[in-house]
């Protein structure tokens, strides 16, 4: 697929707190996504209401928010941030 050039940032909606045995698929998928798309250019910004993830590593992401995952939340921070892409 080729690169989108009218997207610059990205916000990434985290999966939040999860159960235990299900954690390390998510928080893989996760960080991958935050990685592949930091390497082709994009600006990422995290959202992810558990902090003890490799997703909300500073490293992963551009913007980390460590916030309740809930509409009034993320509201705020596509608010501040202006993403221009959302994946959640």
């Amino acid at each position: 697929m080729p690169k989108r050039h009218d997207i610059k940032s990205i916000l990434i909606i985290g999966a939040g707190p999860i159960v235990i045995g299900q954690a390390c698929e998510f928080d893989y998928s996760g960080a991958q996504a935050c990685k592949a798309l930091r390497e082709e250019g994009y600006r990422v910004i995290l959202v992810n209401s558990n902090p003890a993830t490799i997703m909300t590593d500073p490293k992963m992401a551009d913007a980390t928010y460590i916030e309740p995952i809930e509409w009034r939340t993320v509201e705020k921070i596509i608010e501040k941030e202006k993403p221009d892409a959302l994946l959640p």
